[in-house]
């Protein structure tokens, strides 16, 4: 999950009459069952290094060849993102001897051994030494937590499916230290947890977040919120606060109906000091916030649409799942070719019960979805690219930054992909007199048995099935013309139909301000064309201002019109060039050249709002109210 402004957050072929689906998941290789239960046990004490010690015991079948593989493509990475680097002091042994074993030289998380005859196991030894600096990756363990994701502390074997590997895993917790977990305990001893055997691939889908300072606030519907947080004072939350957060899963089941899981767990870190973090998985969901997130509420919105988003991917991704992201073991790539459904109706879903419930008021829901339409509005890449390419933006460039955005695209299936539905909603009410929307679709599309988390995967010919049994129109033109076509602006039409128009302001939004504050950041993407980090250029929109005036990512701004540089100043010189002809006088230092650069620009600041443009309620006013 990606905020509104980080980045403002398929390959699809062109619709045909019959939909071009992803290949079929890949035949396990062996058809014989499983040889046995696999055995992992993660040491999970050195916190002042970092380091997870693993043993694991992995049955095996006969002997001879065998490929042991670290996990690559992850679910919700949509990339294969296995952090292979970070695993170190391999060692595999079978019989009480040491196994010599070989990389795949193509494959470069393939591990081969030849297994003793008379062996029925072999045990693999190794470390994974997580993140301890910033430019190493994200930081998953600190002085007072941790997020322990079991792709990173276990192998497992070619030649069965990985939801056919029975495994029972175990960890050592620093003293004191308590879990949270989709996982339940089969046994406590101090500080040693064995969990209760599950298949492989529920246990990569079930990480942990542990630590020093832990709550577990039970929310109704079979849902926890396990809260670890830098310091216990955060952990401080209003008892109105948490109601909300009951609130939330009451109207998600009451928008989607059963409750595809056994129990849920949302696991929630208040920390400044572990990497930040938004992963989907079918019974839990990783989060990281501010470590204010409940002390200092009244602030602004913050991360609060996190959590929205994150749940709602329980049906929407999880238990509804693309059949191209239905896939035997972790080595197989997933089709993301119909991401802008996955993610887009999550990020879409996420904001309207987001309002639903109060996480975000109505009008920072409102001034959300402005600054998301006029960001993607400035997308000139879309020139270009259209977005059923983007949906392999996580392949190409892994969240890297970029520097020109605005030309180059990014994960757009997420944002513009809400737009797409936000249209659709409008055009169903439209079509129904105001009876039915989006609503409508997630009930038949989504509906579930409580207690079933099965996957069911899901083809474009149901969606677009799904749509017509809520309103006959001509569906699949509509998607293909909103996914394929390159457009000179981004889809607002459903704006416009619910009842509203991206509109300007000279005072940004508290959505912006609070976004703003939170990023250390001067967000003047709608004026100059730029974001500034203090004096540095960190994005600069193509053909906008600073691109006119040869400003680049990386430079800084010395001085405004004579005057040292300020955000007051800069802000003050936009404001007085207002309607006026005099280029804003720019002192730039690029590298180690300095220089004067004149900046046309007489617009003034521009800040998006949302405008009313009729009487009384619109689809988009319904579309956010709290279901009853």
């Amino acid at each position: 999950m990606r905020s509104a402004l980080s980045g403002l957050a398929l390959v699809l072929c062109p619709l045909a009459a019959t939909p071009v689906l992803a290949a079929s998941p890949s035949r396990a290789e062996a058809p014989q069952p499983f040889p046995g239960t696999m055995e992992l046990e993660v040491d999970a004490t050195d916190v002042a290094r970092r380091i997870f010690r693993v043993r694991q015991t992995i049955p095996v079948a006969r002997f001879g060849p065998l490929t042991l593989r670290f996990p690559a493509w992850l679910p919700g990475n949509h990339a294969p993102r296995g952090q292979i680097e970070k695993l170190a002091g391999l060692t595999i042994r079978a019989n009480g001897r040491v196994l010599a074993w070989k990389r795949d030289l193509a494959d470069v998380y393939s591990f081969h051994v030849t297994v003793p005859e008379g062996a029925r196991s072999v045990e693999a030894r190794f470390q994974f030494l997580s993140a301890t600096d910033l430019d190493q990756g994200r930081v998953v363990v600190t002085d007072a937590m941790m997020n322990l994701q079991w792709q990173s502390v276990s192998l497992y074997p070619a030649g069965w499916a990985t939801r056919d590997m029975p495994v029972r895993a175990s960890v050592i917790w620093p003293a004191g230290w308590k879990a949270g977990t989709a996982l339940r305990p089969a046994q406590v001893s101090g500080d040693t947890v064995r969990y209760q055997p599950v298949d492989y691939e529920t246990l990569v889908d079930s990480p942990v977040f542990a630590g020093r300072h832990f709550a577990a606030v039970p929310l109704g519907q079979d849902v926890t919120l396990n809260i670890v947080a830098d310091e216990a004072r955060y952990l401080l939350a209003r008892p109105e606060h948490l109601a909300i957060h009951r609130i939330l899963v009451d109207q998600a089941v009451k928008l989607f109906g059963g409750r595809p899981w056994d129990q849920y767990d949302f696991l929630l870190a208040l920390t400044d000091e572990m990497g930040s973090i938004g992963l989907e998985h079918h019974r839990s969901s990783e989060n990281g916030v501010n470590p204010e997130y409940f002390t200092a509420w009244e602030a602004g919105p913050g991360r609060r649409n996190l959590l929205p988003h994150e749940l709602t991917h329980a049906w929407v991704g999880k238990y509804r799942r693309p059949a191209g992201q239905m896939v035997n073991d972790f080595a197989t790539p997933l089709d993301n070719s119909l991401l802008w459904v996955y993610e887009g109706q999550t990020q879409f879903w996420g904001y309207v019960l987001g309002a639903r419930s109060g996480l975000f008021s109505k009008q920072d829901t409102l001034d959300a979805l402005a600054a998301i339409a006029a960001v993607q509005d400035v997308r000139r890449a879309r020139d270009w690219r259209s977005l059923d390419d983007t949906v392999l933006d996580p392949i190409i460039t892994a969240r890297r930054p970029k520097g020109w955005l605005s030309w180059q695209r990014s994960e757009d299936y997420y944002n513009e992909g809400m737009l797409i539905w936000l249209e659709a909603d409008a055009l169903l009410r439209q079509k129904t007199e105001g009876r039915k929307g989006m609503d409508d679709f997630a009930r038949t599309f989504f509906a579930a048995r409580t207690g079933e988390w099965k996957a069911k995967p899901f083809d474009l010919a149901e969606v677009i099935r799904t749509l017509n049994g809520v309103a006959s129109h001509d569906w699949k033109g509509f998607l293909e013309e909103r996914v394929t076509s390159k457009a000179a602006g981004a889809p607002l039409k459903g704006l416009e139909l619910g009842g509203y128009r991206l509109g300007w302001s000279e005072t940004p939004s508290l959505f912006i301000r609070d976004a703003d504050r939170r990023a250390k950041e001067t967000n003047l993407l709608f004026s100059l064309g730029g974001v500034l980090s203090g004096n540095e250029v960190r994005q600069v929109v193509w053909d906008g201002p600073l691109f006119e005036a040869g400003i680049v990512v990386g430079n800084t701004i010395i001085a405004v019109n004579g005057t040292a540089y300020s955000e007051d100043v800069l802000l003050e010189a936009i404001r007085a060039a207002k309607g006026g002809s005099d280029p804003i006088r720019l002192i730039v230092k690029a590298g180690r050249r300095v220089s004067e650069v004149p900046v046309r620009w007489t617009g003034g600041l521009r800040y998006p709002r949302l405008e009313r443009t009729g009487s009384g309620e619109g689809s988009l006013d319904l579309l956010l109210k709290p279901r009853q």
